[in-house]
């Protein structure tokens, strides 16, 4: 029960954040989903657009133009790129690659999802994240993950941008 409480408190503070126009808090929410039957791990990240613009345009000396009527092929590339830099996730201690699958805007949000395929069991899922906090050293990334019948939830930090759950 305590888990359900903090996992919808995460939710509600996202929530009130993605409806201001300029924010002052940097947090961004992953959530991670074992779909046992397709051997598969969905995943959906949500950050805030300015913020993901900025991360690229200075880890790859490019202007962004995510979620604008400017964004093309390129930037889509360069966020493909990042993510899979910056997002990092081993299932039984061994690394596996992450496929974008697409991406969708929400107000000031940039959604996206990505998957892992042939993830037939875990046991451990270890998880690095740190997206934008080469930018924002209090940027907190919230990871929130459904396997094995549990939930499972993770703070990230620029202190501590790797964690475990078991």
């Amino acid at each position: 029960m305590k888990k359900i409480i903090q996992n919808s408190a995460f939710v509600v503070l996202f929530l009130m954040l993605t409806s201001l126009s300029a924010h002052k808090f940097y947090v961004a929410i992953y959530q991670i989903n074992h779909v046992k039957e397709k051997k598969m791990l969905q995943i959906t990240a949500r950050l805030f657009i300015d913020d993901i613009n900025e991360a690229i345009e200075k880890k790859y000396n490019k202007k962004s133009y995510l979620a604008s009527d400017k964004e093309t092929p390129e930037h889509i590339e360069l966020l493909k790129k990042y993510l899979s830099e910056k997002f990092i996730i081993k299932i039984n201690n061994q690394p596996k690659s992450m496929i974008f699958v697409s991406k969708e805007t929400e107000d000031n949000v940039l959604i996206c999802y990505l998957k892992m395929v042939d993830v037939a069991k875990i046991t451990s899922l270890e998880v690095e994240n740190s997206i934008i906090m080469e930018n924002h050293f209090d940027q907190q990334n919230i990871i929130q993950a459904n396997f094995n019948g549990s939930k499972h939830s993770l703070l990230l930090t620029s202190e501590s941008f790797k964690g475990m759950l078991k």
